[in-house]
This record gives C-alpha cells, structure tokens and sequence, in this order.
C-alpha cells in the first residue's frame, strides 16, 4: 500500500468519527466534501506536528495553551456559524447551508494578533484571580466545582471536568468556571 492510499483511508476514517460525533448535535459538515477532505487532510497533518488539531486554516505558533482556541473545533465556530453560515475554515456549515438555503462567503479572522492575545491572557488572570476572591464565599458553598467548555460554553458541575463536552463533543476543552 503507497502512502496517498493509507494517507487517504486515514481522511475517511477522520471524517466518518466527526460525521458520527455531530450525527446528534446542531452541527453540519460542509457539503463540499472535496473541501471536507482537504481541511481533515491539514487537521491530521497539524496533529502529526504539533500533537493536536489545528485549524488548518490559521498560523500556528507556541504552545497548545497558546493555540487551544484554534484547537478544532475551535472556540469562534459557533459565533461564526451564527453570523456567516460556516466556520473560519468551512468544515462547519449551519443548517441553512447543508439545505441549500444559504452559501458560505468569506469569513473575517475573529482570532486576535498572538500580542494582544498574550496581553489579554495576563488581565484575565489578574482579573480571575480578584473576582474568585471576591466570590469565595459562594464558591466555597458549592457542592461542585464548575466547569465551562470554551467552544459553546455548556456548564458542568461536577468533580472533574468532562471530556469530550456532551453538547459540541470538543474534547479536554473545559476551564474551571466556578
């Protein structure tokens, strides 16, 4: 067997797991599936490089921390499934585009430039730091933690965080909310 054959089963089998894990949710592959095989081809090829799912469609750089909103699916899906018909990178189509009541046009990049990102990252820690003091008391009185998955924002609260999210299937995506 070359390497396009096995190259090409491991694309089918990708895209048959991703069709299966949105099969019962409000998610809907683009029907382009020439367009399909292309983004899963650069998300398997990202994976082989970086250990993780990248959007193929964006610059990646640093650690997966630093990229874990770009980690597929990525944190701006659902806000631009809303707003343009299909994520950043098209894999992702909103019901109106699978039926054919709506094409998929450009997308504008919601992901900010790596500086402002960073910046950004270090407010929220001091910020975080400050509001989880000044919540303690209603936190202590939880039986549970909680916790917030980063790509639709589904809250969980129980001991450990839950892997893959039960709503968008995004795997190890959760941050301690509560």
């Amino acid at each position: 067997m070359n390497q396009d054959t096995a190259d090409s089963r491991k694309v089918d089998a990708f895209t048959h797991k991703i069709e299966e894990e949105i099969e019962e949710t409000v998610y809907y592959l683009n029907p382009d599936l020439n367009l399909v095989r292309d983004l899963v081809s650069g998300l398997l090829t990202n994976e082989e490089r970086y250990g993780y799912l990248a959007c193929p469609c964006r610059l990646v750089t640093g650690s997966p921390e630093e990229n874990s909103d770009i980690i597929c699916p990525c944190i701006y899906r659902d806000d631009d499934l809303s707003e343009y018909n299909a994520c950043f990178c098209g894999l992702y189509v909103s019901e109106k585009v699978q039926k054919g009541e709506a094409v998929v046009s450009s997308i504008p990049e919601r992901r900010l430039p790596y500086s402002i990102r960073k910046e950004s990252s270090k407010k929220d820690e001091r910020n975080n730091k400050t509001d989880i003091t000044q919540k303690n008391i209603a936190v202590d009185s939880l039986a549970y933690p909680v916790w917030r998955c980063k790509v639709c924002g589904y809250l969980a609260a129980r001991n450990t965080a839950p892997s893959p999210c039960p709503i968008c299937k995004a795997d190890n995506r959760f941050e301690r909310f509560l």
